[in-house]
């Protein structure tokens, strides 16, 4: 007779073995094990909490508004579906808002990054009074939009503005800054940049201080000039930084608001009295609080929200590009060297093949030469 012994699955067993130790726990073990899990999603709960409420429930609820005939004082109206955008797509004044909004938008964020770059760098430097010269490039945004655009607003003035005034005084003639379109571009995006600039500044300063100095060292040993070693590793050190810089001035200057609202005061029309410098948040402002129709100005709000993700997502293709393209550049010119170098080593290497045969060649001659004088003695 032959007995069977089966031993139990260690599973179960184990299974077993672990709600033995639950039971086992005393409720203060419990809490601390349920904190350990719990305690990252109660901490990361506030924002999620805060984003729903004041960033994802008024994207949603606008988007809404935009599919009806909405009015400020009635409220929501009848269902129009999108018509509120078509509508919008077919409106000049529309159009003329984003142009503006662009040309606005290109005046100030290509010289502002420029400037902040050069700003860093000068600011990176070993200068006496550094923290002295770092607070003051921040202080124009410390100062209140309202109070920039106000003082702006007066220096740019037509007739008795210190621009103009300067002009006249070189003998030049003065400046339509209020009333043309390219001035008074360029009058905003001369604010704009000059709240801005030392901000963005600060950022890349930032950057800039982390960048190894071992690397700057090693390339001025090696013979590189500062210039050299600018562009060839602090730029690409803080490639990055100057992502995010991009991104945060192309959302800002695509939502440029308060600057020509306050242009000129005395205008009936916001953005000027031929509409000449209006933006587009400025036209979806007047749409929504003068002309009171709440579902046009929330299409043109999402509209604008699309615009922004589409620049967003076009510079950071760009950015990927270039580090793309430099990543090849240098591994091109890293294969060079090295084919330089490995052509080098192979020569050398010839060169003392050949060497070491012509002196085996001369030692064999020279030991014929006394064979045959032995001989010939011997004779």
């Amino acid at each position: 007779m032959t007995t069977v012994t089966r031993t139990p699955d260690a599973a179960p067993a184990a299974a077993r073995r672990d709600r033995d130790d639950r039971r086992a726990l005393t409720f203060k073990q419990k809490l601390s094990r349920f904190d350990v899990k719990a305690s990252p999603y109660f901490y990361v709960a506030p924002f999620f909490v805060l984003f729903a409420l004041v960033g994802l429930f008024p994207l949603v609820y606008t988007f809404v508004v935009s599919l009806n005939n909405w009015n400020l004082l009635t409220g929501p109206g009848e269902w129009v579906g999108f018509a509120n955008y078509l509508t919008e797509l077919k409106d000049p004044f529309f159009w003329n808002s984003l142009f503006n909004t662009v040309s606005i938008f290109l005046l100030s964020a290509i010289p502002q990054l420029v400037g902040a770059v050069f700003i860093a760098a000068m600011l990176d430097q070993n200068i006496r009074a550094k923290t002295f010269w770092r607070m003051s490039v921040l202080l124009p945004y410390v100062v209140t939009p309202v109070a920039v655009t106000l003082i702006f607003s007066s220096a740019f003035d037509e007739k008795y503005g210190l621009i103009n005034n300067i002009l006249q005084a070189v003998g030049l003639d003065p400046v339509m800054w209020k009333t043309e379109v390219f001035p008074s571009h360029l009058a905003i995006a001369t604010m704009v940049n000059w709240r801005w600039t030392g901000y963005n500044a600060l950022i890349l300063l930032a950057a800039m201080q982390a960048v190894p100095r071992d690397i700057h060292e090693s390339a001025a040993l090696d013979g590189a000039g500062q210039f050299r070693r600018f562009f060839s590793i602090t730029l690409p050190s803080i490639r990055p930084t100057m992502i995010f810089v991009i991104i945060t001035a192309t959302i800002g200057g695509l939502q440029i608001f308060t600057e020509p609202k306050l242009f000129n005061p005395s205008s009936a029309v916001p953005g000027g009295p031929q509409r000449q410098y209006q933006t587009t948040v400025l036209y979806l402002w007047d749409m929504a609080f003068n002309r009171q129709n709440f579902g046009k100005a929330s299409a043109i709000a999402w509209m604008l929200f699309l615009i922004i993700v589409a620049f967003g997502v076009l510079n950071f293709l760009i950015s990927r590009r270039i580090a793309s393209t430099e990543a090849r550049v240098h591994r091109k010119r890293t294969a060079r060297r090295l084919a330089r170098s490995r052509a080098a080593t192979a020569t050398g290497t010839a060169l003392g093949d050949a060497a070491a045969s012509d002196d085996d060649g001369a030692s064999g001659e020279g030991a014929l030469a006394l064979a045959t004088a032995s001989e010939e003695k011997n004779v």
